[in-house]
């Protein structure tokens, strides 16, 4: 009886954390990931804000009018959502929820709390089907 090794990566990059669905993610990179996110929204925000006319009336502005400001905050926007996609994908593998419960997250309401729930549950304490321990995945069969 032989027993297969299973190769895994167990020091992921920044890369990773950010785009990569794959893998399991603790909650101290959870909330880094999302700090990021959140800089970079705010920034881009506060970038916005500071290009508007001083007369300008902020009660009538809406996101639309953020959109339409710059052509790249889309895709700014879409980014950002695949990286906190990313990271609710692999924060879901690491409780041992499947990645699919991530889908959540696009509910309005419901996302904020599935969000910052995900922050909260602690890891599994064993390998799981998504990688050996926190911030790492299986690579392919070897």
């Amino acid at each position: 009886m032989s027993v297969q090794r299973v190769s895994y990566n167990p020091t992921p990059g920044l890369f990773w954390l950010v785009v990569s669905p794959i893998g399991r993610v603790s909650r101290e990179a959870y909330w880094l990931g999302f700090l990021l996110v959140w800089l970079v929204i705010g920034l881009s925000v506060n970038m916005w804000l500071n290009s508007l006319p001083p007369d300008e009336d902020l009660v009538a502005l809406d996101i639309t009018h953020f959109m339409a400001s710059n052509a790249l905050f889309p895709i700014l926007f879409l980014v950002l959502q695949w990286t906190a996609l990313a990271l609710v994908i692999k924060r879901c593998q690491d409780i041992g929820f499947p990645g699919l419960a991530a889908i959540l997250i696009f509910i309005p309401v419901v996302s904020l709390v599935v969000i910052i729930g995900l922050g909260f549950f602690p890891s599994q304490n064993k390998p799981n089907r998504y990688g050996p321990f926190p911030n790492s995945y299986f690579r392919g069969k070897s």
